[in-house]
């Protein structure tokens, strides 16, 4: 099995973010930063090349221990994307209030914060850390 490519690095998210992000980007990854930030009570990292991740978990990849940011996001082209779960009818009932964007496996996809009502998006982003600490809570590192 190949080995995981996402992992914590100790790369600059400042310089990640000027050499992606467009300027409105820029200004929607800082608010991103808050938000995440105070939901997870977690430093920001980066996690590969391209992840501005916060905190971290533990599971098994191939029967070997792996880990990976709790939540995070990514600058993809013209679109933002906001790594959560959003499994069970109340984060579906959420999605469908949150406004324009695509959800992809975890991937939430949105090409401007304005786009979403910032709240409900809070919402995803907090039920989605509390799963993932509940399913994984060996997590802190």
């Amino acid at each position: 099995m190949a080995e995981v490519k996402t992992k914590a690095t100790d790369a600059s998210i400042e310089l990640y973010i000027a050499s992606r992000a467009s300027d409105a980007q820029k200004l929607d990854c800082a608010a991103l930063m808050t938000i995440l930030g105070r939901v997870t009570g977690e430093t920001r990292r980066m996690w590969g090349p391209s992840i501005v991740g916060y905190g971290v978990y533990h599971y098994l990849s191939g029967g070997k221990p792996s880990e990976c940011c709790v939540t995070g996001f990514a600058i993809r082209n013209k679109e933002l994307v906001v790594y959560i779960l959003a499994e069970g009818d109340r984060q579906i009932e959420r999605l469908s209030r949150l406004g324009k964007h695509k959800m992809g496996k975890s991937c939430l996809y949105f090409k401007r914060l304005a786009d979403l009502d910032v709240g409900v998006l809070e919402a995803l982003v907090v039920e989605s850390v509390a799963e993932t600490r509940r399913r994984h809570p060996d997590g802190a590192a």
